[in-house]
């Protein structure tokens, strides 16, 4: 029979945000006996963007501001039913987007 994983892979703009989430999931499904391989951190996506500050003259005074995306990546190996329901019922922060794979 072959094993089935679960990979994770979570993303928010706060890296507090995703890491207590990451420490919630990894703590679940160790609960459930399950093998967990990360929380593994993945590059973070930095988008800049430069704004005009005068809408008329002075071209070279510009605001620049960016925006950071931190992710995270986990396996779940050979989990049990009972960690996929606990996975289902977990109450995750509102910031952090959730992608679920099943291999």
């Amino acid at each position: 029979m072959q094993k089935q994983k679960i990979r994770i892979r979570l993303k928010a703009f706060d890296y507090k945000l995703i890491d207590q989430s990451a420490l919630e999931i990894v703590e679940t499904a160790k609960r459930t006996g399950a093998i967990v391989r990360g929380p593994v951190p993945l590059p973070t996506r930095m988008q800049r963007f430069d704004i005009l500050r005068s809408p008329h003259v002075n071209k070279t005074s510009r605001d620049q501001f960016e925006i950071r995306t931190h992710q995270r990546l986990m396996d779940i190996v050979d989990p049990t039913d009972k960690t996929v329901d606990a996975l289902m019922k977990l109450d995750l922060p509102a910031g952090v987007d959730v992608e679920i794979k099943l291999q």
